[in-house]
């Protein structure tokens, strides 16, 4: 089966674009997060200069006797080196205004009170100035160098706007070149530790995927002793394990087909043989009379041995297609085609329960009840010693757990060997001369219902379980 083939991403949907897009996201983010109290703090000590000559006015102000007018230059002079419109002093009760000349009447204000100096009022007061307008009046309250004493500075919000904006561009192109200097350094540290090792493993992948016979696509693991390096090394070895698996998968599909043409050669040849001693069967040399059953019995054995691996080798890994079955006319037909019906020597008993129905493949199942029946009767054909009353019979019970078929003989039960290789191709019969192909496909027939065979050890003759899931129960 060809591989569908695959590529790798883009340059702009790989690890790499994603890498730079996270790191200078992460940078920004914690720019921001350092921004707000940095752009809060330059926001109060711009307030807190111009409080300060708010402060020396303010004792200018206190200086001047009462009854002493305040020339008009004096005041405009301090109040242009604050940046003020007006300077509000209050003291005992007591306010003094000095203001411009040509000051407005401001229409909206905006309150800076520099008594407040908690985190959260300061960043609140910046993130203001920068959201709102530049066309507002701002009103900055302070204490002043005596005790009680309160400055208030009325001024356009335009200049502390302006210096905001200016001190925010610089931070951003600042931390624009950190976030580019930091993203660059952090992508080619992790590029080469971490980037381009996992795109060699994804191109190794994606071209051995293609090729899996070519060992020369084989990765060759590096030097590194961290997880990329055991990935590497894990990735190498499953490579040469899987060209192995299919160099010698590849050489038995080639072996088993030659085996299967030699086998049914050699079939055809003994089903000619087998008609020729049927015919020397026949003559009535004594010689030939006392050796005829033997060579019969010997080409039979040959014939079944080599039906037997045909079969195997035609076995469908198809899934079963399960159908409504009547278990007891499945087992009587099974029965017979195990010869076990009609038999002189060997009594049957069927004790499947009338009209119970079950939802199989009734193919597939009715080959796996044959093998039984016919080991069975093999089995008890095959006795040395008597055995009192032959018999093989069936018995079924029901339980939570599903539907139980078990198949039971009075023989001499299984031989140590047999036991200990059990259900395995080639190696588990019990019989000279068999294959021990029929359990093993047995017991993967009833595994594709859902269910299970198994050998029950008991003391004498042998008994075989075969469990379908209670789903399968139909009445």
């Amino acid at each position: 089966m060809t591989a569908e083939p695959r590529f790798l991403p883009g340059r702009f949907s790989g690890l790499s674009i994603k890498l730079i897009a996270t790191i200078i996201a992460v940078i920004f983010a914690v720019e921001i997060v350092v921004f707000l109290p940095s752009i809060a703090n330059y926001r109060a000590s711009w307030l807190d200069d111009r409080l300060r000559v708010g402060v020396v006015a303010a004792r200018v102000l206190d200086a001047v006797p009462d009854v002493m007018a305040i020339p008009r230059n004096l005041t405009d002079r301090l109040l242009n080196s604050a940046g003020a419109d007006a300077i509000v002093y209050r003291r005992e009760g007591q306010s003094q205004l000095i203001e411009l000349a040509d000051a407005q009447t401001p229409t909206v204000a905006v309150t800076a009170d520099m008594r407040l100096r908690d985190p959260m009022t300061l960043i609140a007061g910046a993130i203001d100035t920068l959201l709102g307008g530049g066309g507002r009046t701002l009103r900055i309250v302070g204490e002043g160098d005596l005790n009680s004493s309160l400055v208030e500075l009325l001024m356009s919000e335009r200049p502390l706007r302006r210096d905001v904006f200016a001190y925010s561009r610089d931070f951003f192109l600042i931390s624009l070149i950190i976030a580019a200097i930091t993203a660059v350094t952090l992508y080619v540290l992790v590029s080469r530790l971490f980037i381009r090792p996992v795109r060699r493993l994804t191109e190794n992948m994606l071209a051995y995927r293609q090729a899996p016979e070519n060992a020369s696509l084989i990765i060759i693991p590096s030097q590194r002793r961290d997880e990329i390096g055991i990935v590497e090394r894990e990735l190498g070895a499953m490579e040469q394990d899987l060209f192995s698996m299919l160099r010698q998968r590849r050489h038995l599909a080639d072996l088993g087909l030659a085996v299967a043409k030699i086998n049914h050669d050699l079939r055809n040849t003994l089903t000619s043989a087998q008609l020729l001693s049927d015919q020397v069967a026949t003559l009535d040399d004594p010689e030939v009379q006392r050796l005829a059953p033997r060579l019969v019995t010997t080409l039979d054995k040959a014939i079944g041995f080599a039906q037997s691996v045909l079969d195997y080798g035609r076995e469908s890994a198809a899934p079963p297609v399960p159908g409504p079955v009547d278990l007891r006319s499945l087992i009587e037909d099974a029965a017979f085609d195990a010869r076990l019906v009609g038999h002189p020597s060997i009594a049957f008993s069927n004790g499947a329960p009338e009209r119970l129905r079950i939802n199989v493949d009734a193919a597939q199942l009715a080959r796996v009840f044959v093998n039984l029946l016919k080991n069975a009767r093999e089995a008890l054909e095959a006795v040395t010693a008597p055995v009192a009353a032959p018999a093989v019979r069936v018995e079924v019970s029901r339980s939570d757990a599903g539907l139980t078929i078990a198949v039971l003989d009075n023989g001499p039960g299984l031989p140590p060997r047999a036991r200990a290789n059990l259900f395995v191709a080639f190696e588990g019969s019990a019989r000279a001369g068999g294959t021990g192909l029929g359990l093993a496909i047995a017991r993967e027939q009833v595994e594709a219902h859902g269910g299970q065979l198994q050998w029950i050890e008991q003391p004498a003759g042998t008994r075989f379980e075969v469990t379908l899931p209670a789903s399968t129960v139909l009445a």
